[in-house]
């Protein structure tokens, strides 16, 4: 088959969070199959407030970006926002596979264990992923959600000083004990920075439990979702929800949100 090529849409902004948005690139590329195109691609301004107003702006940045990557070539897009707003009105924009980092991420946990819980990078978080485990009919497998105590610049040093990291190591820990304690046998780290972060641990465990990274399994089910397209023709269900728009409303769409570039 042809090559693919993969829109990686992240929520950080390319100049402000550049170390970081370098690394997710470079990781990217590196879990990617040879013959698959990982397009690194940002929002600015960034996700930076942690307020709904601020994901709400960012998910009309994203819809007009998915439907931008398909007037582009792309073969899928990724949304690498954990929280993914977004997620269902991208699906329903545009013909290509879209792909949502947290649904994708949990769906897989429900494969490697029973139970599984979130450990997430700020506690204002705690009620976006509550509500994304019920919208997604998954409050009997996901079962707990907990948080670090962490910003940005708290990651950026874990990165690149052994210590920092291994502070950012023991608290994300200590927040993952309680959830083994109720049962979990799969921790989800739950956003991009703390996957990239504790990426550089294959088969990371806490207690046995098994601590799931989701960029590689997003970047591997937006690649399944390619071959499959092209295999057989399998895509998104257009009944209902999914139904796509008539060409004038993405005109009219297009016309108050602009794409990155």
């Amino acid at each position: 088959m042809a090559p693919a090529r993969l829109w990686y849409q992240s929520f950080t902004d390319p100049d402000v969070d550049a170390p970081y948005f370098e690394r997710l690139g470079k990781y990217l590329e590196s879990v990617a199959s040879a013959d698959v195109d990982v397009s690194m691609h940002g929002i600015q301004p960034g996700d930076r407030y942690l307020h709904p107003i601020t994901e709400f702006r960012c998910a009309a940045q994203v819809i007009s970006n998915a439907i931008a990557a398909q007037e582009q070539g792309y073969d899928a897009f990724v949304i690498g926002h954990f929280q993914e707003p977004g997620l269902r009105e991208a699906r329903a924009a545009v013909e290509i596979p879209v792909i949502g980092l947290g649904e994708i991420t949990m769906l897989h946990a429900c494969t490697l264990g029973r139970k599984a819980g979130l450990v997430t990078i700020n506690p204002v978080f705690i009620p976006y992923h509550e509500d994304q485990i019920a919208r997604y009919g998954l409050a009997g497998r996901i079962v707990a959600v907990r948080a670090i105590q962490a910003q940005v610049e708290d990651f950026n040093r874990a990165f690149e000083d052994d210590l920092a990291y291994q502070r950012m190591r023991d608290e994300f820990v200590r927040q993952v004990r309680p959830l083994v304690e109720l049962g979990i046998d799969v921790v989800i780290a739950a956003g991009g920075y703390p996957m990239l972060l504790f990426g550089r641990e294959p088969a990371f465990t806490v207690d046995d439990a098994v601590v799931l990274n989701g960029l590689p399994v997003a970047i591997t089910a937006a690649e399944t979702a390619v071959r499959l397209r092209r295999l057989n023709g399998t895509c998104t269900s257009r009944r209902g929800a999914f139904a796509l728009p008539v060409p004038e409303a993405v005109a009219e769409f297009r016309a108050f949100f602009a794409p990155d570039d």
